[in-house]
Order: C-alpha cells, then structure tokens, then sequence
C-alpha cells in the first residue's frame, strides 16, 4: 500500500493524505459473505447513550471472516483483495478446493493467485495458518486464538504482528506488537506473516465531515460545558480542570487503571507493556 497526498483545493483537504488503494483488485464484495449492520448510535436496549460520540455514518455491511481458519488439510487460493469498511486492515477473498469461499485477512506479500492452506502439516509461509506448536521460534504471526477454537483475538489490525519467543510445555510465549510478553496454549492457532496496509498509520482524515462519513459524531471538551455536564465545567473565561482532570462521570481520566486485578488472562503475562 501506497499514499498519495490531496492537493488543497479546499481548506479540507489541505493536509489530506489517503491511500492509493492499488492494491485492491475489485469494489464488488461477495454476496454469500455479507451480513447486514444495525445502526445503534451508542444506545442500548433500553435508548440510553452507552457510547458517545456515534451516530449517522455512511450505511455498510459486515464481511464475515475467518478468524478460526479450521479447514485443515484443504488448499484455498487467493481470488481478490478488497477494502472492508469495518476494519483498517484489506481483506482477501479465498476460494477452497471443495468449493466454499471464505474472507481472511490480508497478510503483507499475499496476492492474488496465492495458494494458502491450514493445518498441522502446513509449510510456514505467508498465509498460511497452524497451531503454535508447529511454528518455528522468532517466526512473524498476526490472528492469534486465545482460546483454542475460539478463533483469532489479537493482533488483527493493519501493519501489526507479533513474535513466537519461546515454547515450555503447554504453553508458547509470544512478543505482542504492545511489548507484552503472554504465554498462550500451544494448541491455539496463529496465521503466519505480519498484517498489511502498515501505511495506514500515515492517513490524515482532512476534514470533519470524513469523520461523520464513518459514524463518528463531534466530541465537546468538558472545560467549555457548565459545572451540572461535566467536573471541568465552569468559571468565569477559560479555566483548566482545576485539579486531576477526570471523566464526564468523574473518575480520573490519566494514570487511572481500569483493568481488572484479578482477570483470569493476567496470569499469562510473561512480562507487562508497561515500561
């Protein structure tokens, strides 16, 4: 993937950075793979906001993909790769020898005509998925189970992949694109090669109005509300937080840790992300 830089026209679209999307093949997803998209706009089941700053947006369907990647022993070959408006990471369509067709996400050197296949007898190249067991140490991987069967959790967006360090027993531990080190079940599966579009950290949106295409409505900052909206609000001119800046609902907004003590997954942790 490629960049190209938007020539000002406007006051929008100077500083505008795009993709080429060159390495797209077609603008027509597969029928048999689509799955329509409620539109919440933050709400719940009972109409309360639960997530802010959401709503409108251009309408799209979801792509269903293959995080499991569990058709063992049967070789697919590569047919296109596609923009998905749901992710930042391009998407191939792969047509199985048997028939089906499946979406998987897209790997750096994938192309179309590749043959990629899952398994225990899988050869480790780009594409290919397997149990961690089976993966040689230092090897690159992105779409890691957690769980074994569960399908792919982690390192599944655009330019990411993580590292098989070390394997003692059960376990293999892997270096996350984070630095954490986490110990994972040998059995789970991972796909081999680091994701693409790693350019994709490089956009600039431009505008205002590309963030409404994707949904995202505009966020006020709490100094400019009224004391009853938010801690920051108040005072005569402008004023800072006056204190530890904090939430809308007044919990401490920076170096407040949210994650839980005593989560299950903590014990995994080989070594943490934080410095």
């Amino acid at each position: 993937m490629a960049t190209r830089k938007i020539n000002p026209t406007s006051p929008g679209q100077r500083g505008m950075i795009k993709s080429d999307y060159q390495e797209i093949t077609t603008s027509t997803p597969e029928k048999s793979l689509l799955k329509p998209i409620k539109k919440t706009a933050g709400r719940n089941n009972t109409g309360r906001i639960t997530c802010r700053h959401k709503g409108g947006g251009v309408k799209k369907a979801y792509r269903m993909i293959d995080y499991k990647r569990e058709k063992f022993g049967v070789p697919a070959t590569v047919k296109t790769i596609e923009y998905d408006p749901n992710r930042n990471v391009r998407i191939s369509l792969v047509f199985y020898a048997d028939g089906e067709k499946r979406y998987i996400l897209t790997p750096e050197g994938l192309n179309v005509g590749d043959v990629i296949v899952s398994g225990v007898d899988a050869p480790v190249q780009t594409g290919n998925a397997m149990p961690l067991d089976m993966i040689p140490l230092g090897t690159i991987i992105h779409n890691i189970e957690l769980e074994p069967g569960r399908g792919g959790k982690m390192v599944r967006s655009a330019g990411n992949a993580a590292q098989v360090m070390a394997k003692e027993g059960n376990y293999v531990t892997i270096k996350l694109p984070s630095g954490e080190m986490r110990m994972v079940r040998k059995e789970c599966m991972a796909t081999i090669g680091s994701l693409g579009n790693s350019e994709f950290k490089n956009l600039k949106i431009g505008k205002a109005g590309r963030k409404r295409y994707m949904g995202i409505r505009p966020t006020v900052r709490g100094v400019t509300m009224n004391p009853c909206d938010h801690p920051h609000g108040g005072g005569e001119g402008k004023t800072g937080p006056g204190g530890h800046p904090k939430t809308p609902w007044g919990k401490p907004a920076l170096g407040y840790k949210t994650r839980k003590k005593n989560k299950a997954s903590n014990k995994m942790i080989v070594r943490s992300r934080k410095k």
